[in-house]
């Protein structure tokens, strides 16, 4: 019985101390909040930026936007959504992230001299801006919600997956089938997996704003598809009996 005794908690040695290499591994032993700052949050960021829940800065401070990144991290992995970065949240970083390296972008820069802090997290930059006017009839609304949809339906999705996602809300635009408007379509009961979420109010990138772009200026990936799902994460059963027609990235879109 002590010889059980003894390898049970060798066992649980190990592991304590596997657990904690894991989550150490490059993070220090800092709980990181609001407020926090330093190294820790360079890396934090990049980690979240990597796996698509961070759009902001990497500028080593902890706040709003990181909070939000943090806490769908924590939410989509099925841990507590209270926003706080211990031990736990750390490791589950550390293990969807191995093959993360820090880019120029996730280091801390040198001061210029001018002000900082949280406001600093600002997540969409000015290298495509939407266009003013169109020839689809869409508002300036419409245009701004369907960056958002694009950005919360398929950040993690190739660049042309991303451009599929906005033609398939301008094709359902076109259609007699659902709403006249793409707010009207983004925003119709059970549509898109982001409205449902709030993952719908996530600020888009530049990448999503210029997928909406290059959709409205006619390239459709999805060649006039109505509809897309991921089969991994998918609920509907109805989904499944559609036409299926093409697969970009983990999306099939079908007919």
């Amino acid at each position: 019985m002590i010889l059980t005794v003894c390898v049970v908690f060798g066992l649980l040695g190990l592991y304590t101390i596997q657990h904690t290499t894991q989550s150490r591994e490059t993070f220090s032993n800092a709980i990181l909040k609001v407020g926090s700052s330093g190294k820790d949050i360079y890396e934090l960021q990049g980690r979240l930026k990597a796996l698509g829940y961070f759009n902001g800065k990497v500028d080593g401070q902890f706040g709003a936007s990181t909070k939000n990144a943090v806490t769908w991290f924590q939410w989509k992995f099925g841990m507590k959504s209270d926003g706080i970065v211990g031990a736990k949240t750390k490791l589950k970083l550390w293990n969807a992230t191995k093959d993360w390296r820090p880019t120029a972008e996730d280091l801390p820069q040198a001061s210029n001299g001018g002000g900082g802090g949280q406001g600093n997290e600002t997540p969409t930059g000015n290298n495509n801006k939407l266009p003013a006017s169109n020839n689809l009839g869409f508002t300036e609304k419409d245009m701004k919600m369907m960056a958002n949809a694009v950005y919360g339906e398929s950040r993690g999705e190739p660049y042309e997956g991303q451009v599929a996602v906005a033609a398939v809300i301008i094709n359902r635009v076109k259609s007699s089938e659902f709403p006249n408007t793409a707010t009207g379509v983004i925003f119709q009961p059970g549509a898109f997996t982001a409205v449902a979420d709030g993952q719908i109010w996530l600020t888009p990138n530049d990448k999503a704003v210029k997928a909406v772009k290059d959709a409205m200026s006619g390239w459709d990936p999805s060649d006039g598809c109505l509809y897309y799902f991921n089969p991994e994460t998918a609920t509907s059963k109805w989904i499944w009996t559609r036409p299926q027609y093409k697969t970009i990235g983990k999306h099939i879109f079908c007919r």
